[in-house]
């Protein structure tokens, strides 16, 4: 199973994997799993565009995931950081039948909105996208 590389874009990063997508988001779950992360929701996109706009989209899903250690660690910080909570990560299927993108959100860049000079508040989004990044290349 050969799989891309880890691209980085302005507000995250992403690879397409030769995985289906069912099988991509389970292997994301088990990867936030792995690295501490629970998901708080989960939103089936396609799902929701048929239901309220009555369109067909590829199948895509928000894994609304956190680390509840490192989530603690931020709100004792900046009360309202969790107004970028949780982390999202995202699956979806690809253009090319039988592979799969799989993302996570950049959290350094979410919290550069924040404009905080908090070192505590650094560190947990350095942190959180190395647990990331290990979740993407994992799946």
């Amino acid at each position: 199973m050969s799989a891309q590389q880890l691209q980085h874009s302005k507000f995250g990063f992403n690879k397409t994997i030769d995985l289906p997508y069912e099988e991509a988001v389970e292997k994301a779950r088990s990867a936030l799993k792995d690295q501490g992360f629970g998901v708080l929701c989960e939103i089936d996109l396609k799902e929701k565009l048929k239901e309220k706009l009555g369109v067909d989209f590829r199948k895509y899903v928000i894994l609304g995931a956190c680390n509840p250690p490192l989530a603690y660690k931020t709100l004792q910080e900046e009360i309202s950081i969790g107004l970028l909570l949780p982390c999202n990560v995202i699956v979806y299927e690809a253009d090319e039948i039988g592979k799969s993108v799989v993302a996570a959100i950049d959290a350094r860049t979410m919290l550069s909105v924040v404009g905080s000079n908090s070192a505590t508040l650094d560190a947990v989004a350095t942190e959180v996208n190395e647990k990331l990044e290990r979740v993407v290349a994992q799946v």
